[in-house]
């Protein structure tokens, strides 16, 4: 290598981290979509998560569990790392809401401000789940402000879990989204818009029965109905062409942009869709930003730099919108500024 191919190499590195460190500064996030433990229901705890939020510039953050948890089976030689590591079932765990209420109510009353505690610990297809969150609302009154993340249709892990399958419009949840309505809670909902081999949104019409059963509750869609192993890459106008119809037929519908949304869809090879730009700027107040981070917080700086080409597309009253005020302005009006200190 030549001394002005090195000078000119030299100049674009400098050149960028130059670039990253400004956009660095400009966004401030909130974060929309953060699991505090994994699939074996284990975290690096509440310090390192707060220390993560600061690194990346996160000012509030959802903080959840995970409704369900690994099988360590014996017929499998050690523990499993993820939820998909072998093929042992997965099981409802209602405790994973009393992991989150410890960890949030051990912190400082400036630090518990930032964080915004959602309920998921219950089976979706079980008509008990509602008396689940109604007792975790009276056992903690003013400290829960959502209920999630609702896991129904979700490819792998939907084969992993035990029992009947979840579905968007199951009668146990249509009780827990009034109880929802009820208590001004949002909910943060995964369901799968279709299936594994399907060409069709075969699992649509079930979140459509929810928003339109359900008009006084507000839904956030988890990843706007993408999964790892669904595949519309056939179909590149397919999902935006769904999400510009459905955002403008119900109200009550937002759309939390994380995990395979963004790199299979909105920016796939970096590069940003113009399709997809022109969504999020005709509904700028319906968008949100989540890492998806379960368990370890390592990782979160990162997937929140991830949005700035999406961010740097879109009018800065828009990114500032998508990358912050909407998520506030879905929690509860009345409790979304507590301090949960007891």
């Amino acid at each position: 290598m030549t001394i002005f191919h090195r000078l000119a190499l030299l100049l674009v590195t400098t050149s960028f981290m130059s670039v990253s460190s400004v956009y660095a500064e400009k966004y401030k996030y909130n974060d929309a979509h953060l699991h505090y433990v994994n699939f074996s229901q284990q975290s690096q705890g509440i310090e390192p998560l707060i220390e993560a939020m600061d690194s990346a510039s996160i000012e509030h953050s959802v903080i959840s569990g995970l409704p369900v948890i690994k099988k360590w089976a014996d017929d499998q030689p050690g523990k499993p790392d993820t939820a998909f590591s072998d093929d042992a079932n997965v099981y409802w765990y209602s405790l994973t809401d009393e992991i989150i209420a410890r960890a949030v109510l051990s912190l400082p009353e400036s630090q518990q401000r930032r964080l915004h505690p959602f309920i998921c610990g219950f089976n979706p297809t079980d008509k008990n789940a509602a008396e689940h969150v109604a007792r975790m609302l009276e056992w903690y009154p003013g400290f829960w402000q959502g209920i999630g993340e609702v896991i129904t249709r979700h490819d792998d892990l939907t084969a992993l879990t035990y029992g009947e399958t979840a579905r968007a419009n199951h009668p146990a949840l249509m009780r827990v989204y009034k109880l929802a309505a009820k208590h001004d809670l949002p909910v943060l909902l995964h369901s799968n818009i279709t299936s594994m081999s399907a060409d069709d949104p075969v699992y649509l019409s079930e979140l459509e029965d929810a928003l339109k059963q359900n008009p006084n509750t507000r839904f956030i869609w988890a990843h706007a109905g993408t999964s790892k192993t669904i595949n519309l890459r056939n179909k590149p106008e397919f999902l935006a062409k769904e999400l510009e119809r459905l955002l403008s037929a119900y109200a009550n519908l937002w759309i939390d942009l994380s995990w395979t949304v963004m790199d299979d869809h909105i920016q796939p090879r970096g590069k940003v869709s113009p399709r997809w730009l022109s969504l999020i700027e005709n509904h700028a107040d319906r968008f949100m930003l989540g890492s998806d981070v379960t368990g370890s917080f390592k990782r979160v700086n990162e997937k929140m730099q991830d949005f700035i080409p999406l961010l740097e597309q879109l009018q800065p009253e828009d990114a500032r919108r998508v990358a912050k005020e909407n998520f506030l302005t879905i929690l509860p009006k009345t409790n979304s500024a507590k301090v949960h200190h007891k």
